[in-house]
């Protein structure tokens, strides 16, 4: 008997329902929230993601501005970009796509973007405080697997929780989130990743494994407990295919499991435009 699936869709679907009265207010208010958007050059996936946004952002009503900067765009081409956005007022978050062509230095970038305007919840000073559990917008992908786990009733108040993967997008702001004394998190954590010799001795013991290395099929059936949740959060792309940290066989051992498509990806996007909804809900009473 196969795992149980999670599939994202219901909890996007959820979050996007509690969005809209709040987008309605905000509307009738004066106040049309707006979600404004920097791609560098076209590699496929990215100019994916950014059409899936920007139809997301027409459906909720949103203003969405959109650059679209050719691949050799200069540093000085990005950055004059996310001062526009910064000073526009119907801009109210915004993210740079990433990742970035090779001469485009994204953390520096990075830096340059309104804190309060930071829609992927990565600048340093989000990242501050969200470990000081400060309010703020928090990196899309662990807090749309937060809710991803609080939607499927997963237990994860003072279970074991092992996260596979230490990227500052994922692995390292899951780890203080799922941490943090709340009833959909106050979890023990335990963070590992490839330089780590006996790492499968720490996924093996854990309630929630989530796989967030972005090596394709690292996630074997032995590397975990017969019955745990796992969450399959790290992805790599060869050309168009898309290759899941998660190998398909843990689906036999598991006792739940997010799918190979449709997982952790919608909880993201859902909760992009939670966090620009806070940000324009942010800015409106001012």
């Amino acid at each position: 008997m196969g795992a149980t699936m999670m599939p994202g869709a219901p909890v996007a679907e959820a979050t996007f329902a509690e969005l809209a009265p709040r987008i309605a207010k905000l509307v009738e208010n004066g106040h049309r929230p707006g979600l404004g958007t920097i791609l560098v050059g076209g590699e496929s996936a990215s100019v994916g993601y950014i059409r899936i946004k920007q139809e997301k952002a027409a459906e909720l009503d949103f203003n969405s501005p959109h650059i679209h900067l050719p691949e050799d765009a200069t540093q000085a081409d990005l950055l004059a970009g996310i001062h526009e956005f910064n000073e526009d007022d119907g801009v109210d978050a915004m993210l740079v796509q990433h990742p970035t062509p090779p001469q485009i230095d994204y953390e520096a970038a990075l830096l340059e973007i309104d804190p309060d305007k930071d829609v992927d919840g990565l600048h340093p000073v989000n990242m501050g405080r969200l470990a000081l559990m400060m309010p703020g917008p928090v990196p899309c992908t662990p807090a749309g697997i937060e809710a991803l786990l609080a939607y499927y009733e997963v237990p994860v108040a003072g279970n074991e929780v092992c996260i596979l993967g230490r990227g500052t997008t994922l692995g390292r702001p899951l780890a203080l989130l799922l941490s943090q004394k709340r009833p959909t998190a106050n979890a023990a954590v335990t963070v590992v990743h490839t330089g780590v010799a006996d790492w499968p001795a720490y996924t093996r013991r854990a309630e929630i494994v989530v796989a967030a290395a972005g090596v394709p099929g690292i996630l074997q059936p032995e590397h975990i407990t017969p019955g745990a949740t796992v969450v399959g959060g790290g992805v790599r792309y060869e050309g168009r295919k898309l290759l899941p940290d998660v190998d398909e066989s843990c689906n036999e051992v598991a006792g739940r499991i997010t799918p190979r498509v449709g997982g952790v990806g919608p909880t993201t996007i859902a909760m992009l435009f939670r966090n620009a909804v806070e940000a324009a809900e942010r800015r409106s009473s001012r």
